[in-house]
């Protein structure tokens, strides 16, 4: 249900759309997916000993649902009331009361999920999760591209449902039966932060996520060359929801159930793969086919499998490779030095855009190579199998 609230709510596609009809300026538009990456990672270093010290964290991460639900009510009466750049400042307030909410979320799941699903399943249980949600979003996508309603109204629908599902999420995440752990412990933040300088195998797993970054940056430059070419907004919204949400159903529990197997693997295919997407999607351009139905979503389609590959690989390799008692600690840490690396890798892709959405695209293909080599570099951590080993430990 939050993974279907995630791609309803989406500030990437969804928001930025939502703001554009409203009028809201192209600056506070372009903050929405800076404030929502960033500040659901930032904060965790901060919120992760509050976390550790509860002896039930399921209650953190069902509180988490009830901020992201009251951020998407908020964006509904938004978008109902406001216009202009009351409604950008409004919004990007909105997704930073959602970030928070998922910083709690995000910190807290990685050891909810380690205490009580096991090893050789966890990888299973998120890509499920994902290939289901993404039916519901499939269906979003569709009725954006051929349903004769007001699109506005399909937008306004899309976050209302969203809220519903963070509401039904609460509900049932309270329910899970976890038992109770040791609460105390990691209430200092330099020690955590020591935890980078203990643990070499981290630091080389923070690395490598932080250069496959790119392949959640690149979509939007994805959907500039498609606009230079002369598809226009709305079908962009439609065609870009629809490729992520595909991707997601097609890719997701495979990409879980390898990640069981050798999350390391998953890790270093996705860069790869992520890097062809990208280039793929500047071949096409430069060959004049951007502005066929086919070309840009077929580019988009192939990186999101890619981008769903990280999400799965990075989450299962830190679950497996923390111990039982430092995993909000790991999480926490690994998380704010992402976030940090976010707004940096953002930095290097907008100097980039100035010459052009090629050399962007081209960048973060650059960065996620450089990711694949990295994760080809870090240890196994499952009892599966890897296409290489060069970890030199």
């Amino acid at each position: 249900m939050t993974k279907s609230a995630d791609g309803l709510f989406d500030p990437k596609l969804v928001l930025s759309w939502l703001l554009s009809h409203l009028g809201a300026p192209a600056a506070l538009i372009g903050l929405l997916v800076p404030i929502r990456e960033a500040g659901a990672l930032l904060p965790q270093l901060i919120t992760a000993p509050y976390i550790h010290r509860m002896s039930q964290r399921k209650w953190a991460w069902a509180a988490a649902c009830l901020g992201q639900a009251f951020a998407a009510g908020l964006l509904v009466w938004i978008g109902l009331t406001l216009s202009g750049a009351a409604a950008g400042y409004a919004a990007c307030g909105a997704v930073a009361i959602l970030a928070l909410s998922r910083s709690v979320a995000s910190v807290s799941y990685k050891d909810i999920l380690g205490k009580t699903i096991a090893k050789t399943r966890r990888g299973a249980v998120t890509g499920a999760a994902a290939s289901i949600s993404a039916i519901v979003v499939i269906l979003f996508a569709l009725l954006l591209m051929f349903a004769p309603v007001e699109r506005f109204a399909l937008v306004i629908g899309a976050l209302v449902l969203s809220a519903g599902f963070w509401l039904a999420a609460f509900a049932v995440f309270s329910t899970l039966r976890e038992e109770a752990g040791r609460g105390g412990g990691e209430a200092r933040i330099l020690a955590q932060l020591g935890l980078l300088k203990q643990q070499p195998m981290l630091r080389r797993f923070i690395l490598a996520r932080g250069l496959l970054t790119g392949t959640a940056l690149a979509p939007p430059y994805l959907i500039v060359l498609g606009a230079q070419a002369g598809n226009g907004t709305f079908e962009a919204l439609g065609a870009s929801v629809l490729a992520s949400a595909v991707a997601s159903f097609v890719s997701s529990y495979v990409w879980g159930r390898l990640s069981d197997r050798s999350s390391k693997t998953v890790l270093m295919l996705s860069g790869l793969f992520g890097a062809g997407a990208l280039i793929l999607g500047v071949v096409l351009d430069l060959l004049g086919m951007s502005a066929t139905l086919w070309a840009i979503p077929l580019s988009l389609f192939f990186l999101m499998i890619c981008y769903h590959g990280v999400r799965q690989g990075r989450s299962t390799y830190l679950v497996d490779l923390a111990p039982e008692d430092q995993r909000t600690a790991y999480a926490a840490v690994a998380n704010t030095v992402i976030g940090v690396i976010l707004l940096f890798s953002g930095g290097i892709g907008a100097v980039a855009s100035f010459f052009g959405p090629h050399g962007a695209l081209l960048t973060f293909a650059a960065l996620a190579l450089a990711g694949a080599a990295v994760a080809a570099r870090l240890k196994e951590v499952e009892d599966g199998f890897a296409l290489f080993s060069m970890t030199d430990d």
